[in-house]
């Protein structure tokens, strides 16, 4: 990383109309995936943000138009310490790295997951990441859940960092996810515009919640590649980026993520049960089969368009041959 940058850069948000409305806690943690709410409730009591330059309490309700400005402090944990894993480079160059992320690893480190993830992975392999996200997030813009695989993209300094950030908030970075679902879709296409917010009494998850103050607006577009007996392969391109949206979403259509426990209820699937009643107890997927397939962004140092894809992982394609034996 260059010595000019910033031990932590400034970022700037437009408050739009999804927006609106929003407590200022929530506006900011819906919107800086890096840092927890707690954190960023902290830095507006200090007087690290400001709202067209004005300071404001956390339970501020952000209006269409207005600017929030954020200076976020290191975060005084102890950084993530390198460690020797083995990555799957899709691309590489002097401000960003993209990976295919295998599928039961963290991306950074949290609560029970302090060894084995992907910003340690990233601290051995890259001698520069950025480090706006903080010492326990080197050079990480945005997350992918544990057990979902695929493309995620790293920064290698923070002023891409910031322009990264800038185009996941903007809504100009493409995403597009492979999952297969238990059930299906009435639909061959669809568009699912439902609010998600907290679960009212499971914290770890989320939930369908109109007119409620975490409330934030979501939209997920599908398409049914293959459809089985019971199963369906679909193409997810979510147009908004809210925790658990693709996951939450499909289950609300009656058409969860195959092995999601959280919102589908079960974690694994032997052979015998995928192929409907057969007498095999060989499992064939034990995590949900969620897979980041594609992600378009706009190179912040060239300004042209890239385009990163990974395979689909053995796991999930082992379900798709199956399937298609079966059908």
């Amino acid at each position: 990383m260059p010595l000019s940058d910033p031990p932590a850069a400034p970022l700037t948000l437009v408050v739009d109309e999804a927006g609106a409305g929003a407590r200022l806690d929530v506006f900011l943690a819906d919107r800086i995936v890096q840092r927890s709410r707690v954190e960023l409730r902290r830095a507006i009591h200090e007087g690290g943000v400001a709202v067209n330059g004005h300071h404001c309490k956390p339970s501020y309700r952000v209006r269409v138009g207005q600017t929030v400005s954020i200076v976020l402090s290191p975060t005084p944990r102890k950084g993530s310490q390198p460690e020797d894993i083995p990555l799957d480079i899709l691309y590489e160059d002097d401000a960003l790295v993209v990976v295919n992320k295998p599928p039961g690893m963290v991306v950074h480190p949290s609560r029970g997951h302090w060894s084995g993830t992907l910003a340690a992975a990233l601290a051995f392999h890259f001698e520069h990441l950025s480090n706006v996200g903080g010492p326990v997030r080197p050079g990480i813009v945005h997350r992918l859940d544990r057990d979902t695989s695929g493309v995620i993209v790293a920064a290698k300094t923070n002023r891409i960092h910031v322009a990264l950030t800038a185009q996941f908030e903007q809504r100009q970075i493409e995403k597009e996810y492979l999952a297969i679902v238990a059930g299906q879709p009435d639909r061959d296409r669809d568009l699912i515009e439902l609010p998600i917010g907290v679960h009212p009494y499971q914290r770890e998850k989320m939930a369908i919640r109109a007119l409620h103050p975490t409330a934030r607006q979501a939209r997920t577009f599908y398409e049914v590649q293959r459809r089985f007996p019971g199963f369906a392969l679909v193409r997810v391109s979510p147009h908004t980026g809210r925790t658990h949206q693709i996951r939450l979403h499909l289950a609300h259509i009656g058409c969860p993520v195959l092995c999601d426990k959280l919102y589908g209820g079960r974690s694994r699937i032997t052979r015998g049960e995928l192929l409907g009643g057969h007498e095999d107890d060989d499992v064939v997927l034990d995590r949900q089969a969620l897979h980041a397939q594609r992600l378009r962004l706009t190179h912040p140092e060239t300004n042209l368009p890239l385009e990163f894809q990974a395979p689909l992982p053995a796991d999930m394609s082992r379900v798709l041959t199956e399937l298609e034996r079966s059908g």
